[in-house]
């Protein structure tokens, strides 16, 4: 593999992991990237029944959810149209904006996921989607990816939908690694795959920083690129029961390697939570292989379905409506999906759409 098909490689993957993002509103890329898009087709839209959903690829988890989305609505004689490369930190700005999908070309996984998984996206406004309810949250208030933008107070939450995505730590058992605070004064090759938004909170506490560690000879592999990413010494990543491409590193990793997983710190357990916004949650035992006890992090709580405060309040009592409905198709999406009516209401301080607290209330699932 050349240098430069390496490099194309590690940023596709990169991008995939959120680390790289779409151009914030405003600058020239942006503004190129929308001028490249068609203008809207006739017969797109809520008013036409076929209203645009921004999700990813359909094996990662807003694009499982999209399908969700559109099953349910079908009974409502709803065509919903699927943007399927709507994704990253991109996801709320999308959406909030009323932004056309961005440009599509026919190898966006660039051979990290197949071709026909991000198909041509719909030629219409995106008016509703999925993301984590994290990201969501941080679009709203205009924190983390999105500090420079300003909040977007236009978003809304139809429904948030149990997801759970632990933060796992797990170091391979030749590495001589069995405590992360080794790495500040460890010497010589190290193979490192870690998340950017984990990690910069991780290393900090562990008085250590990527340039540092390159320093002393550690390198840096993207999770999502397999040949890239094998026989990694750390891994820093989320996890889940789904298979989905930023997740299955674990099923790959632990079944290949022998894997020592770590307890952190509470204290550290304590930041990531706060600073993340994040879940404090048990692994449970045998999650992955040799995970032989439950182990006490961090998680994901949610994968939000949103709008904007535009959105006429009776197609989202009727998304609200729909999905409540229609419970089993979260059971047998590809996606580790669960609907909980004690939180489907509730993404921290993103206001509900007035039309699902509509649909909440009248069955009793929101005071």
């Amino acid at each position: 593999m050349t240098r430069s098909m390496k490099a194309l490689i590690v940023a596709i993957a990169l991008m995939f992991t959120g680390v790289l993002a779409w151009p914030a509103p405003g600058d020239a890329q942006t503004t190129a990237m929308t001028a490249a898009v068609p203008a809207q087709l006739p017969g797109i839209g809520i008013a036409a029944h076929r209203p645009v959903f921004g999700g990813a690829c359909k094996t990662c988890p807003w694009g499982a959810m999209a399908d969700v989305v559109k099953a349910a609505l079908a009974p409502y004689h709803y065509d919903v149209q699927i943007c399927y490369h709507c994704f990253m930190a991109d996801a709320p700005r999308i959406v909030g904006d009323a932004r056309m999908p961005p440009p599509w070309n026919p190898h966006m996984g660039n051979g990290v996921i197949p071709d026909s998984y991000i198909p041509e996206p719909p030629k219409g406004r995106v008016e509703f989607g999925a993301t984590s309810d994290q990201i969501l949250i941080a679009a709203y208030n205009g924190t983390g990816a999105y500090a420079n933008e300003g909040p977007r107070r236009q978003l809304r939450l139809i429904a948030n939908i149990a997801s759970p995505v632990y933060i796992i730590v797990a170091v391979k058992r030749s590495s001589g690694i069995s405590d992360l605070t080794q790495l500040k004064d460890h010497k010589g090759p190290l193979k490192i795959v870690a998340d950017a938004d984990v990690s910069g909170v991780m290393f900090p506490y562990y008085g250590v920083t990527m340039d540092s560690l390159k320093a002393a000879g550690a390198t840096f592999a993207p999770a999502l690129v397999p040949q890239l990413r094998a026989d990694a010494d750390v891994i820093i990543h989320y996890g889940t029961l789904a298979n989905a491409p930023e997740f299955n590193i674990w099923y790959d990793a632990s079944q290949r390697e022998d894997l020592v997983y770590l307890q952190l710190p509470e204290d550290l357990v304590a930041k990531l939570a706060r600073d993340l916004d994040l879940e404090r949650r048990d692994i449970p035992t045998g999650l992955l292989r040799g995970q032989e006890s439950p182990i006490h992090t961090v998680a994901r709580s949610g994968t939000a379905i949103y709008g904007r405060a535009d959105m006429p309040e009776d197609f989202a009592y009727l998304v609200a409506k729909a999905l409540d409905e229609q419970q089993d198709l979260f059971e047998w999406s590809m996606g580790n999906f669960s609907y909980n009516r004690y939180r489907v209401a509730k993404v921290g301080d993103l206001p509900l759409h007035p039309g699902a607290a509509r649909y909440y209330r009248e069955r009793g699932y929101l005071k």
